[in-house]
């Protein structure tokens, strides 16, 4: 699995495939199924309760293993052996012409098949899968595509695998933003210490919003709340500022005239309780390169689960948040 989960919300619900294989033949194949109301969808079962009593018994992180995690996905035998297998292969060649061979290169994600809905009888909220970090992400580059011409270079950086350390060419502790940023200022003939020294950069990530169902691991007067508009967060980390980039009280004065002054509606807060856990960013990735970087991002409710939950407020103060921003004099 990817990234922090709780195992346990993933059986019984039913899942879609996306992702790409490289066969020998037709070489890249995208892969999506399960989003149309006429693909099939795939599910990982889970124990009936009648028979359930021993798993009932565990703490919720052991209830479900990752090794049990397997995802359902045919039933019919393809001859006497009694082997599904064999038939679920075959309709994969037929349909995509990939073998068996070519699933050595395969790099599929099961998530949620669920569609984003309205949440609440006031419509107030939007109940998703994925919204972290999407929610931040969309806001982001719309407010960039809508700049005319801005007084200062505008970048929203796209990066991957932060929720497992940001590792890999695709995330941000890579050099890909580094060498980005140099063959930026080398077509301007601009010292990129220089530009970085300058610079100004949101962390765009959900943050944590109170939740009430869950009071006691939460500090009410430190918690974001939902429809109080983006959450601006100094330090992440856990267990205080363990592995936080910790924004200065400078920066964090100017983030919030900058807000003010563009009528973006915010807040204040932390994860949860100091002692309780916590959490990080790509704000540390940044501050590596001696840039200014804050998180600023939309309250969440119910992270990391198969749907979670945000206010339409929220995501559209966040696109605020960023125009203000790219639009800074």
């Amino acid at each position: 699995y990817y990234g922090g989960i709780k195992k346990y919300q993933w059986t019984a619900i039913p899942l879609a495939l996306h992702g790409v294989v490289y066969t020998k033949d037709k070489g890249r194949i995208d892969i999506s199924i399960g989003e149309n109301d006429s693909d099939p969808v795939f599910y990982i079962s889970d124990l009936m309760p009648h028979i359930g009593k021993e798993q009932m018994e565990k703490k919720l992180s052991e209830g479900i293993s990752g090794e049990g995690l397997k995802i359902i996905n045919g039933s019919i035998p393809f001859d006497d052996e009694d082997n599904p297998k064999l038939y679920i292969l075959s309709l994969i060649y037929e349909k995509y012409g990939i073998k068996e061979a070519d699933l050595i290169t395969a790099e599929l994600t099961a998530v949620p098949a669920i569609k984003s809905r309205e949440g609440g009888f006031d419509r107030s909220m939007i109940a998703a899968y994925g919204h972290d970090d999407r929610i931040c992400a969309y806001p982001a580059l719309s407010a960039l595509c809508e700049l005319e011409k801005p007084d200062k270079t505008a970048i929203a950086m796209f990066a991957d695998k932060e929720e497992i350390g940001s590792e890999g060419v695709t995330g941000l502790r890579s050099s890909s933003f580094r060498d980005f940023l140099s063959d930026l200022c080398d077509m301007q003939r601009v010292c990129v210490r220089e530009c970085c020294r300058n610079s100004i950069c949101f962390s765009a990530d959900v943050g944590g919003a109170y939740d009430p169902c869950y009071s006691e691991a939460y500090e009410a007067a430190n918690s974001a709340y939902l429809n109080k508009g983006v959450v601006v967060t100094k330090y992440t980390g856990s267990r205080g500022k363990s592995g936080s980039s910790d924004a200065s009280a400078e920066l964090l004065s100017r983030v919030a005239r900058l807000l003010d002054d563009n009528e973006v509606v915010w807040q204040s807060g932390e994860y949860g309780k100091v002692d309780q856990g916590g959490a990080g960013t790509v704000a540390t990735e940044i501050a590596m390169l001696n840039i200014d970087v804050i998180d600023v991002g939309v309250p969440l409710l119910s992270m990391h689960s198969p749907i979670e939950l945000a206010a339409k407020s929220d995501i559209y103060m966040m696109y605020r948040a960023c125009k203000a921003l790219y639009n800074e004099k």
